[in-house]
């Protein structure tokens, strides 16, 4: 028996609502179980020509990167709106570093759920400027190294 449109619209919410308690406790397995085998991040805001990161695996790996390091990752009033299949996210994220530095990026995600309840589909669109224009050196070469590694291209990382 499906959903009707305002119990799916609901459910939606309520997934992605849990997916961002997931990230924002960097609860790397139940971040992954949100997603479908085929599901697509994108990261809009760095400008990246691959594609982003496909299926759970890559997702997390990416997500890793970024936000393991960084003890301190707080969400600021999210805003969730919902219509079918897609929901909306405007909110701020608050990231402390372990040396000191504190970061608020804000920015606007859209996600498409399955019939299922699966994220298939997350765009994040941000001024990503402002993350690393505040972040602190030694995270920035973490990114640069780690996105070096993942994409064989250590040799160009000095």
């Amino acid at each position: 028996m499906s959903l009707t449109e305002p119990d799916k619209v609901k459910r939606n919410k309520d997934v992605v609502s849990r997916f961002w308690d997931a990230l924002y406790s960097h609860d790397w397995d139940a971040i992954a179980s949100f997603f479908t085998d085929e599901a697509n991040y994108v990261d809009v805001g760095i400008g990246e020509t691959g594609g982003g990161a496909f299926g759970p695996a890559q997702i997390v790996a990416r997500l890793r990167l970024g936000l393991e390091p960084v003890p301190a990752h707080l969400h600021h009033a999210p805003v969730l709106i919902a219509e079918g299949d897609r929901v909306v996210t405007e909110h701020t994220e608050e990231w402390v570093f372990r040396t000191g530095e504190r970061v608020m990026h804000p920015f606007t995600s859209i996600m498409e759920l399955t019939e299922d309840g699966k994220i298939s589909r997350w765009h994040d669109y941000s001024n990503m400027s402002n993350l690393i224009d505040n972040a602190p050196q030694w995270w920035l070469d973490h990114i640069a190294a780690g996105w070096a590694a993942s994409t064989g291209q250590q040799d160009q990382v000095e």
